[in-house]
């Protein structure tokens, strides 16, 4: 009974722990038969769209929320892994494991790869390149003529085979540019002789528009005998288009193809104008006393036979500018004293006090005043009194009266100097009342309200000044 009851109990026991263990190897088989399904599935689809040529989409999850695995689910991915690599993939690349995503270089390997096969195209042979190269250069040294282009070469050869004459097709065509008639000579001749040139010019020429090239045969210069057709039309008469349009049928040889009635009609005007018809008759020039241009008619006239014709504004005008002038004349006259005493700003680098027309020197810190007449005024300018030496010059001037004082030259050389003004003017620190005088002398210091000046002489002048005075008393 014992050993009965230990096995049941034993068998019960080991029960339910081998259900789980059957249970479990049934979910990892499951899940390994499902993920080898979901494989081989992903590897054909890799395969066809390799043999296709095509880039393979990139797998995603089929979760829609990612999650972290458990324990149990990291076991069985693995055991689905091994088994995989055990049996290989069918159809699937050899050294690819069917299970792992395809490395970085692998994409990128199918990244690069062409979607669709290109054929290697076939390398040209030299040959046939040199031919193409050689065909296609004459039409590229058409495009680069230089500054003659194909109108310019076409109007040049229609203007010559009119005119047979290079200098009158200098003269009357209008080029695209300005060209000299040594150029015209020289393009002409070239076109002539030059084969190379010709054959480019031909071959620019057929490539223009037809409608440029009636344009430029319209401008075609007119032969000497089209122009003699045009002269016997009568200047007196009033031809209309029908007339040249006859004129047209009748000479349909002497006249250039692109010739219509409308530019016949333009050129007989223009000769006409010119006195170039048959009837006309170019005047002769005048002799003698003759007008022959504006010039010469404006000498003959006699400016006194002229009517003079009174013009009263601009005499006002002349009389007010007249007593202007004269104005500032008398100012000028009146202000002629001023310029005997001469006012210098004294610097470091001073003219010299003395020259041959200043008698006496009034220095101050400031300016310096050059006594050139026998007497000047001293004092302070307003505009109503105007003196020699203005004293506001030098400093604050407004203690000084507007006459201060009067400094004078004697016959005898010597200076003297009189107080007008309501303030003492000190000479060597000796004051000089109102209404009195004081010698002045060689650097004699003068202080006018708190100006100080020093009196400096021109002792040569003085010197001579005193000779002539000498000479003159004993007379």
């Amino acid at each position: 009974m014992t050993c009965g009851t230990g096995r049941t109990a034993q068998r019960g026991r080991s029960g339910p722990d081998s259900q789980g263990l059957l249970d479990s190897s049934l979910m990892a088989s499951g899940t390994a038969s499902r993920s080898e399904d979901e494989e081989s599935l992903a590897g054909q689809k890799r395969a066809s769209s390799q043999a296709l040529g095509t880039i393979p989409k990139r797998r995603s999850s089929s979760r829609f929320i990612k999650r972290k695995k458990f324990d149990d689910e990291l076991v069985e991915s693995s055991l689905a892994k091994s088994s995989t690599r055990a049996k290989g993939a069918s159809g699937v690349e050899p050294g690819r494991c069917s299970g792992s995503e395809p490395s970085s270089s692998e994409k990128k390997k199918v990244s690069k790869a062409p979607s669709t096969p290109v054929p290697p195209s076939p390398a040209p042979t030299p040959g046939i390149t040199k031919r193409v190269k050689k065909s296609k250069q004459p039409l590229q040294v058409t495009k680069d003529l230089g500054r003659w282009k194909p109108a310019d070469d076409l109007l040049l050869i229609n203007a010559v085979l009119q005119t047979n004459d290079l200098t009158s097709v200098h003269l009357g065509v209008k080029f695209s540019c300005r060209f000299t008639l040594r150029e015209v000579q020289e393009r002409w001749y070239a076109l002539l002789y030059d084969p190379v040139i010709s054959k480019l010019a031909c071959q620019a020429m057929r490539q223009l528009h037809p409608e440029a090239i009636a344009a430029i045969q319209s401008k075609a210069l007119f032969s000497k005998a089209e122009e003699q057709l045009l002269s016997k039309v009568g200047s007196t008469s009033q031809p209309t288009l029908e007339t040249f349009q006859d004129l047209l049928h009748r000479h349909p040889d002497a006249f250039y193809l692109a010739r219509t009635a409308k530019a016949l009609q333009a050129h007989w005007q223009l000769m006409k104008q010119y006195y170039l018809l048959e009837d006309q008759t170019v005047q002769p020039l005048p002799k003698g006393d003759q007008v022959l241009n504006f010039s010469d008619a404006e000498d003959l006239i006699d400016d006194s036979k002229l009517k003079d014709m009174r013009d009263e504004v601009l005499e006002h005008e002349l009389t007010v500018a007249d007593r202007r002038q004269k104005r500032e004349i008398r100012q000028l006259e009146q202000e002629l004293h001023k310029w005997q005493v001469l006012v210098d700003s004294i610097t470091g680098m001073s003219s010299p006090d003395f020259d041959n027309q200043t008698l006496a020197v009034l220095r101050g810190r400031m300016v310096r005043y050059l006594m050139r007449s026998r007497e000047i005024t001293l004092g302070r300018a307003t505009k109503d009194n105007q003196i020699d030496v203005d004293l506001s010059l030098e400093g604050p001037a407004w203690k000084i009266s507007r006459k201060q004082g009067v400094i004078k030259l004697k016959n005898n050389g010597d200076f003297f100097i009189a107080n007008e003004g309501r303030r003492p003017i000190y000479i060597d620190g000796r004051p000089v009342l109102c209404g009195s005088k004081w010698r002045l002398s060689n650097n004699s210091v003068v202080e006018i309200a708190s100006l100080r000046f020093v009196f400096l002489i021109n002792q040569d002048l003085i010197a001579l000044i005193r000779a002539e005075a000498a000479k003159i008393t004993p007379q």
